[in-house]
C-alpha cells in the first residue's frame, strides 16, 4: 500500500491518500481543504485517484470535495445517513464562520460492509455511527490499517454534541466494530495523532474493551 495521511485547513482535518503500488489507482479520504496541495501530493505519488470517499459529512471533512472531483473526476462517496449533513454544509459553514465552497452531492451511496477495491488492494468500508449517523471507517486488513475519521482518537472518541451525535451509538461501534479488529492495526485519526486499536482498547478512557 501506498499511503500518506496528512492535516489540512480550516479545522486540521486529517486527509489520506490511499493507493495501490501496481495499478497506481488511489482514493482520496476526507479532503477537508487545500484541493491544492492534495492534488500536489497524488501527483508526486505518480498516482491517479478514481474515488473520493467520507467518513462523515461535517463541514471541515468536505471543503476540497468538489475541487478534487473536478479535477479528478473521481465519485464522491457517503454514507446515505449523512445526506441531511450534507444537504446543509453551506449552514455549517456559516455556523462556525467558515467560507462555504461549494459541492455537488456524492455520486455513490456507501453500504456497511462494502468492498472498497483501489486497483488490487481492497479494503472494507464499515458503517461506525455515533459521531453522526452516517459516520464510516475504512478497514484494510492486509495493511492493518484502519481509517477511523472522528469516530475514534487517540485516547478519546469523536464529538457526540453536533447535529446527529448519539454517544450510546458511538460506543457501541467502537466497542463492537472497531475494538474488534487486529490489536496491532494502525488508526488514523480524523484529527490529531494516529494511533492503534490495541491501545485504545486498554487506555481510551471514554470506550474500553
Amino acid at each position: 500500500m501506498i499511503r500518506k495521511t496528512f492535516s489540512v485547513p480550516p479545522l486540521g482535518c486529517n486527509c489520506s491518500i490511499i493507493g495501490d503500488p501496481i495499478t497506481k489507482q488511489a482514493l482520496v479520504v476526507d479532503p477537508g481543504g487545500a484541493p491544492e496541495r492534495i492534488l500536489r501530493e497524488v501527483q508526486a505519488l505518480g498516482l491517479t485517484v478514481v474515488s473520493i470517499v467520507h467518513t462523515h459529512a461535517h463541514f471541515d471533512h468536505f471543503l476540497a470535495s468538489g475541487a478534487m472531483k473536478q479535477a479528478t473526476g473521481a465519485a464522491l462517496c457517503l454514507h446515505p445517513d449523512d445526506r441531511p449533513l450534507w444537504d446543509m454544509l453551506e449552514t455549517q459553514c456559516r455556523m462556525f464562520g467558515v467560507p462555504y465552497v461549494p459541492a455537488p452531492p456524492p455520486d455513490h451511496w456507501l453500504t456497511d460492509e462494502e468492498r472498497v477495491t483501489i486497483g488490487q488492494l481492497e479494503g472494507v468500508a464499515l458503517h461506525t455511527p455515533g459521531h453522526t449517523p452516517g459516520s464510516m471507517c475504512f478497514h484494510f486488513p492486509t495493511a492493518k490499517l484502519l481509517v477511523a475519521g472522528d469516530t475514534l482518537f487517540r485516547g478519546s472518541i469523536g464529538r457526540t454534541d453536533l447535529w446527529g451525535g448519539n454517544f450510546e451509538a458511538i460506543e457501541q461501534s467502537i466497542r463492537e466494530r472497531l475494538y474488534t479488529l487486529d490489536e496491532r492495526t494502525a488508526v488514523v485519526t480524523g484529527h490529531g495523532a494516529e494511533t492503534e486499536i490495541g491501545l485504545e482498547r486498554e487506555r481510551n478512557v471514554f470506550v474500553r474493551a
